[in-house]
């Protein structure tokens, strides 16, 4: 997002508008009886229904903070992930004063500044993080999955290479606004790799975005992820993976909590032990099935030095918890696709209440 002009009467005004012109309507609300769940989203998860608003009002975006955050207080969640961008000091406080007032969390996204002459923009998005009260900002710093975008070892290590002068440029800056950068794992570095990058760079404000799914695709063991990054975590990004094995490799599918492979119990439990307060956002995109392609040469040319016994593990994991139950949304009308979203964060709001206690 970029500048903003948003004030509290302009995002009440379009709040207004919308309700009036009824392009809320449908979305599946918090029933009287029923508790918040301290689960937010990432507004990854609303994809379809932005894009429903955007056909029936090409004025109205759903991934504006203020809209976002209304939307995740509609249907019962407990905070938001959302770029921010940079706001006025007023617009600012508003958010953080309707966050406050409903006792949801603000976390926000940004990207790292590729060049130095980036860096008043990233300065620019954490004073206004930190100005609405976000209580983490998370990043990436590999573009793209790693064994699909990169072709070479000496292509990865040269955007790894990149990415490590990104981080240590924003350091200071997260230093400065005291606020916490969690940096994802992305289908980009294998744990270890991470983790002495995070030990390198020595900043008590820069940590984990914790993926619960993601590092599964680099042959990494599911819960040995999570006790890896636990004592680094600053925001949590919870998914489940649906998983089933693939000619080339093993297919990967976003689907609702608690209908996947990952063992959510217990990653919650170990994540909320070492970090009390940490913030879960649910991060599932309704969209077509995933291949990792591990049995393909290209996998490889970036993942020389893996073990073959980390290979045979996942792929052991993935013929024993494999499941029917995958998704393709892009055989759907856009109807359909935005009810089975609906349906895929309803049921997974009420699965992180219910059965994981938050």
């Amino acid at each position: 997002m970029t500048d903003s002009p948003l004030t509290r009467r302009s995002v009440l005004k379009q709040l207004s508008g919308a309700l009036a012109a009824g392009l809320f309507a449908g979305t599946p609300g918090l029933a009287a009886n029923e508790k918040r769940t301290e689960l937010g989203l990432v507004l990854y998860c609303a994809k379809h229904r932005r894009d429903d608003l955007l056909r029936r009002d090409p004025g109205f975006d759903l991934y504006q903070p203020q809209h976002f955050l209304e939307h995740c207080r509609s249907i019962g969640a407990g905070g938001m992930q959302c770029s921010l961008g940079v706001l006025d000091g007023n617009a600012a406080l508003e958010l953080r004063r309707a966050a406050e007032q409903d006792n949801l969390y603000i976390e926000a996204i940004v990207r790292l500044p590729e060049k130095t002459n980036e860096l008043d923009r990233l300065d620019a998005e954490l004073r206004t993080a930190a100005e609405a009260g976000a209580k983490a900002v998370r990043t990436t710093i590999i573009p793209g999955r790693r064994y699909e975008f990169f072709d070479s070892l000496e292509k990865f290590n040269e955007y790894d290479a990149r990415g490590r002068r990104m981080l240590e440029q924003a350091a200071p800056l997260t230093e400065k606004h005291r606020i916490p950068l969690a940096v994802e794992n992305h289908k980009d570095h294998r744990d270890e790799q991470r983790i002495a990058l995070l030990e390198h760079i020595s900043s008590e404000f820069v940590g984990a975005c914790v993926d619960t799914g993601n590092s599964f695709a680099l042959l990494e063991d599911p819960l040995e992820t999570i006790r890896r990054f636990a004592p680094w975590a600053k925001s949590v990004h919870l998914k489940d993976q649906a998983v089933q094995p693939h000619p080339n490799g093993f297919v990967l599918a976003d689907i609702p909590l608690g209908q996947g492979a990952m063992p959510l119990p217990e990653m919650v439990r170990i994540l909320k032990a070492a970090k009390p307060d940490i913030r879960f956002s649910l991060e599932l995109i309704t969209r077509d099935p995933l291949v990792v392609t591990c049995l393909t040469d290209k996998y490889w040319a970036t993942l020389p030095d893996v073990p073959a016994t980390d290979l045979a593990r996942t792929l052991r994991y993935v013929r024993d918890k494999q499941t029917d139950n995958l998704q393709y949304p892009s055989k759907l009308s856009p109807e359909q696709q935005l009810a089975l979203e609906d349906a895929n964060v309803r049921a997974s709001l009420d699965y992180a209440r219910d059965a994981l206690h938050l």
